[in-house]
């Protein structure tokens, strides 16, 4: 289970940061996403993989930690409203310049002081 678990983390990661090395913004969009999603499931990975197990802590013999499961929660909260500011962010810079690219190098059709 645990190695289902890494192997997913890493999928996650490596797809994220290959998304975000884009230079186009929903690329980056998805990317960013994507390693949100990978840092979920490693902070839910950390409370021990206990299946059919309470997350509670009572005198039960097996438990979950249910710091992890909070964290998770809170963190899905906050990257969907980041989400949501980043997307209408992009589409202001589309609408704006008729142009999805991402480049910070000087030129194209600019003059530079």
């Amino acid at each position: 289970m645990e190695i289902l678990v890494a192997s997913a983390i890493g999928i996650l990661t490596a797809g994220g940061l290959y998304l975000v090395m884009r230079l186009r913004t929903f690329p980056v969009i998805l990317g960013v996403s994507l390693l949100t999603y990978a840092v979920n499931v490693f902070l839910f990975a950390s409370g021990r993989l206990t299946i059919g197990a309470p997350p509670i802590l009572t005198d039960a013999t097996t438990y979950t930690d249910p710091l992890p499961q909070a964290l998770v929660l809170t963190a899905i909260v906050i990257s969907f409203g980041m989400t949501a500011v980043v997307v209408m962010i992009a589409l202001g810079a589309y609408l704006g310049t008729d142009d999805d690219h991402i480049d910070d190098a000087p030129g194209r059709g600019e003059d530079v002081v």
